[in-house]
């Protein structure tokens, strides 16, 4: 068959041409053979030389078919749809700046102010936190990987293993998550606010707590302002986030520094300023030492499910590695800082602090107030618009494509953050941990399993992008009207063990067993082999089924 080029030069082109199969899943499909002339040059003075025959290869997943697939508009939109060429402008150094803006912050500092709290030494804290996010960047960098390679994000990620319906409820899980956070995140925000506030602008009558909203007017204002100044930068979608993470990078290191630099001087060195102690036996420590190991792989769990999001962005497969390599030494490097000011605090002022908005209030000074609440702000913004907010608004949108925006599922997260009455989850160190950061583990370590299963064993990284879109029911994701009920057998499986641990740490069971509690205390990681390992034998059962 004759045909010509864009420049009216005649070469030839014989179309697509399947190769029989010897087994289903066994075999590539011969996706194209062009035949070119010998001299090209003669025929197209446009075009380079180039082969006589050349040949395309595609690699065939387990149980993908060999047939096109339409996209049905109610599973994708601008916002779900892959990303193209000119859409990926992340570079390693905008990779590793999303993680400084995201690990620069409150939580953070919080997390490992707590673990001074708890009893541990400077050190002892330091190594949890390192340890717990080198084991988390392994499945931050392989469940990046499709987002990079196909351009797709998480929710369509999830397709594959949950199924092109079933993948609703890995999704909402993770949103579920994100609400909450994002509501703590607004928390700190607005006391920070409250802190910058003068104290005749705080009368009696409206910073009096109310029971029943468990906070005091005045300070529910300063939070629903920062939810109304976040909002500003939601509404620009992907774009605001990427400029704000890029920019504030900078800004962010320097007020770490600052910090640091103010309790070395009031502590009178590096000395005085760790010197404390752990008050923790060896067997104490060991018994804080695995739930604050989970707390802290927790922590950034979340944003390990859903980081194709941002990788789908990422120019090269290096870009998205090498910028996420940063993690541990970000996370130490600040939990350093964290640390060694929160053991400052009981040289300098007698007592622990652990909470930076207490602290900045015991400065003095307007200058350093102002500037620190501005740090604390900048700090917030940057880890809450990635981490919280993308996620869940991805959630939302996947649910109807033709109904929801990016913009839309932003402002139902930011409703639901001010329904999870974050104030309450920030009341101490142990709900925090064990409570929050421990509870959750246990809902997203069996989501990043199978997907790592799926991706990895089963489909060995080779996906249908197409058929990821549609709702053909011969599909490789449709699996049972659209869910896959080895994944969801997974997902149970993962959580249920983790549930009796949980109504204890609230109050709800009076006592457990010593094993139930053990996997309670390393929920994700539990979770997540476990969940992974029925998830492959689950598919295993029903492939042999089928076969």
């Amino acid at each position: 068959m004759e045909s010509k080029c864009l420049h009216g030069c005649a070469h030839l082109k014989v179309p697509f041409l399947p190769i029989p199969q010897v087994k289903p899943g066994i075999g590539k499909n011969l996706r194209f053979i062009t035949i070119t002339t010998p001299f090209p040059q003669l025929l197209c003075r446009h075009r380079p030389p180039q082969p006589i025959l050349s040949l395309s290869f595609a690699p065939r997943a387990a149980n993908e078919g060999t047939s096109h697939f339409e996209a049905d508009p109610a599973l994708i939109n601008e916002d779900l749809k892959p990303t193209m060429p000119s859409q990926r402008t992340f570079t390693g150094w905008e990779m590793a700046s999303l993680w400084v803006g995201l690990v620069v912050g409150v939580p953070t500092y919080y997390l490992a102010g707590s673990l001074v709290e708890l009893g541990m030494a400077w050190w002892q804290g330091i190594a949890t936190v390192v340890v717990a996010n080198l084991i988390l960047l392994f499945p931050l960098v392989l469940t990046g990987h499709p987002g990079t390679r196909y351009g797709i994000p998480f929710p369509v990620v999830a397709r594959s293993a949950f199924g092109i319906r079933g993948a609703h409820f890995p999704t909402l899980l993770r949103a579920l998550v994100a609400c909450g956070w994002f509501g703590i995140e607004t928390w700190i925000g607005g006391q920070s606010i409250f802190a910058l506030l003068p104290e005749s602008a705080k009368p009696a009558s409206l910073s009096g707590i109310i029971p029943w909203l468990g906070t005091s007017v005045l300070e529910f204002g300063c939070f629903v302002a920062f939810w109304i100044a976040q909002m500003s930068v939601i509404w620009k979608g992907m774009d605001g986030v990427r400029d704000l993470e890029k920019y504030s990078a900078p800004i962010l290191v320097l007020c770490t520094l600052l910090l640091l630099c103010w309790a070395y001087s009031k502590a009178g060195g590096f000395g005085r300023m760790l010197s404390a102690s752990s008050s923790l036996t060896a067997p104490e420590f060991w018994r804080l030492f695995f739930p604050s190991l989970t707390a802290n792989i927790s922590f950034w769990a979340t944003v390990a499910l859903n980081i194709p999001d941002f990788t789908r962005y990422a120019k090269t497969q290096a870009d998205q590695v090498l910028g996420q390599a940063g993690l541990p030494i970000f996370m130490g490097a600040f939990t350093l800082v964290g640390l060694a000011v929160t053991s400052s605090t009981e040289v300098i002022f007698g007592h622990v602090i652990t909470s930076p908005i207490q602290l900045l209030s015991r400065i003095g000074g307007t200058l350093p107030v102002i500037l620190s609440i501005i740090g604390i702000c900048l700090a917030t913004f940057t880890t809450n618009l990635a981490a919280n907010v993308v996620a869940p608004a991805n959630a939302v949108v996947n649910l109807s494509p033709s109904r929801f925006s990016f913009r839309a599922g932003a402002l139902l997260t930011a409703v639901l953050g001010i329904l999870f009455q974050p104030w309450r989850l920030l009341q101490s160190s142990k709900s925090f941990i064990y409570t929050w950061l421990v509870g959750y583990s246990a809902l997203l370590g069996p989501i990043g399993g199978i997907i790592l299963v799926d991706y990895y064993v089963l489909r060995r990284t080779v996906l249908n992008v197409d058929a990821l879109y549609s709702t053909n029911p011969s599909g490789p994701y449709w699996y049972f009207e659209g869910y896959n009920p080895a994944a969801l057998g997974a997902l149970i499986a993962g959580i249920l063990p983790m549930i009796p641990g949980f109504l204890h740490k609230v109050g709800l069971l009076k006592s457990i067993s010593r094993e139930l509690m053990i996997a309670y205390d390393n929920a994700w990681l539990i979770s997540f082999f476990s969940a992974g390992l029925v998830y492959w034998c689950l598919s295993r059962l029903v492939r042999r089924i089928y076969e």
